[in-house]
């Protein structure tokens, strides 16, 4: 059997950390010519290098999701690089501190819009035009969250942004689909990384409590998160399209 993604060229955007990094890493291992784009130069080239010395094929691009230039010049930088798109991996996000729905600032509002959802549709809106001009056919995958799929007190604003990126989801895979084009999400849970390390700063306990919520009894680790979206991308996944797939451990089950 092939490697899920061998001979794809993948754009994974969020890719110097946590989930993002480790997907890069999966996608390279499975076949996959990677650019990965963030915010930070010094952790891209990190994982580059670790993709290099392993045998992968990979470079980087600096992008800012809250810049629209910027997301659209990363998407195009794949196509320079590797002559084509096939695959897309929309994983970058930020977040903003825990409270209730009056707690939350605008400049932090408009800061998840700008980057969670957004940024997400220019960058689907890039990707499209990049898999049609080149390979034809192909898959993207956004990354949700199950705090998508249910009222979110806790965070709120980030919650909204991310219920909105299921539905981009769902009509891109309508309007897309008769050409070729998957458009899937991931909705990860309990998840080890630098984002649920800070919310467990400022909410003591959280990480225990979302275990103890969690009928696999752990967190995931980003690789669990990686496979999922890989999965998808992948043409093995050829007859699945306008899913939103959680991986939360059976968590909202």
């Amino acid at each position: 059997m092939t490697s899920l993604l061998e001979n794809k060229v993948a754009f994974v955007s969020g890719a110097g950390r946590g989930i993002g990094a480790a997907a890069a890493r999966l996608f390279a291992r499975e076949g996959a010519s990677v650019l990965l784009a963030a915010r930070t130069e010094d952790q891209l080239k990190n994982v580059v290098d670790e993709i290099r010395v392993a045998g992968g094929t990979a470079d980087h691009v600096v992008c800012d999701l809250a810049d629209p230039d910027s997301v659209r010049a990363a998407v195009d930088r794949a196509v320079t690089l590797f002559g084509r798109l096939d695959v897309a991996f929309n994983n970058g996000a930020t977040n903003a501190a825990p409270g209730p729905l009056d707690a939350v600032s605008q400049h932090d509002f408009d800061r998840l819009y700008e980057v969670n959802l957004r940024g997400v549709w220019l960058a689907m809106v890039a990707q499209v035009a990049a898999i049609r001009a080149t390979s034809g056919r192909g898959a993207i995958v956004n990354n949700s969250s199950v705090g998508s799929l249910m009222g979110n007190p806790a965070l709120p604003a980030y919650g909204a942004m991310k219920r909105a990126v299921n539905s981009l989801t769902e009509s891109a895979a309508i309007t897309y689909g008769p050409e070729g084009i998957r458009v899937n999400a991931i909705a990860p849970g309990n998840t080890r990384t630098e984002m649920i390390e800070a919310w467990e700063a400022e909410s003591p306990g959280l990480v225990d409590r979302l275990v103890a919520a969690t009928p696999l009894a752990r967190q995931a680790d980003p690789a669990e998160i990686a496979e999922a979206a890989a999965w998808l991308l992948s043409d093995r996944a050829s007859y699945v399209t306008g899913t939103v797939l959680r991986v939360d451990g059976g968590a909202r089950a």
